[in-house]
Order: C-alpha cells, then sequence, then structure tokens
C-alpha cells in the first residue's frame, strides 16, 4: 500500500511541476531538429517517449549494456567485442558445455545491446 501512495505522489508532483508539459515541449523541439537534419521524426519521438517511461518507472541502464556503449563509443565495432566483454575469471570456472552456453548468452546480450545503441545513435541528433 505505500508502494501505491508513494508513486501517487510522485505523480502528483509530475502533474504540479509542469513535467508533461515540458516533456512534450523538449520532445516536440527535438523531432523538428531531427526533422531538419534529415531524420525520422516519429522514430525520434518514440525513443524519447521510452526514455521518460524508463525513468517514470524507475528503471536503470543496465550494467552490461554500460559496458558494450563505452566499448563502442572508444573504439566501435570490433571483432573481439565479446572477448572483451567476457568475464575471464567466471568463464574459466565453467565447464566446456557451461562455456558454450555462456557465450552463446553474451552473444545474443551483446546483439540485443548493439540493437539499443544503433537505435539510440540513429534517434540522436
Amino acid at each position: 500500500m505505500d508502494d501505491i501512495k508513494a508513486i501517487a505522489k510522485q505523480a502528483k508532483r509530475r502533474l504540479g511541476s509542469d513535467f508533461w508539459r515540458r516533456c512534450k515541449e523538449d520532445v516536440d523541439y527535438t523531432a523538428r531538429q531531427a526533422e531538419m537534419n534529415g531524420k525520422n521524426a516519429n522514430r525520434v519521438k518514440s525513443h524519447l517517449y521510452e526514455r521518460v517511461r524508463s525513468v517514470i518507472r524507475g528503471e536503470e541502464e543496465d550494467e552490461f549494456y554500460l559496458k558494450v556503449k563505452k566499448l563502442l563509443d572508444e573504439y566501435g565495432e570490433v571483432s573481439d567485442a565479446l572477448g572483451r566483454l567476457t568475464d575471464r575469471e567466471y568463464f574459466q570456472t565453467l565447464s566446456y558445455e557451461e562455456r558454450q552456453r555462456y557465450t552463446m548468452e553474451l552473444s545474443a546480450k551483446y546483439l540485443a545491446a548493439l540493437e539499443k545503441y544503433r537505435k539510440e545513435k540513429e534517434s540522436a541528433l
């Protein structure tokens, strides 16, 4: 019950502080800028709305995505990305089958993070 009250208080505070009006103005301004730069305004709006939703929900970027983002910002897409992202100490403790599973899961997570990174960069000005 306390969670519901806290969420309601946060929503009331957002309404009272013109959060939504400022949010809409920011989204519209960014969409106009994107349009002037030849980008798809609807994609930019969609990305910004998703970011606002995650802020309101209190979601944080996951640690793995931040590592991938740092890697891509510093070095770009490199051929040994999985090797750089592997937790070597943990990897050494695994059996052969577990190493294969770990590598496949790491690969899937990397591809998802890479896709998110590309969408983020595409919608950025």
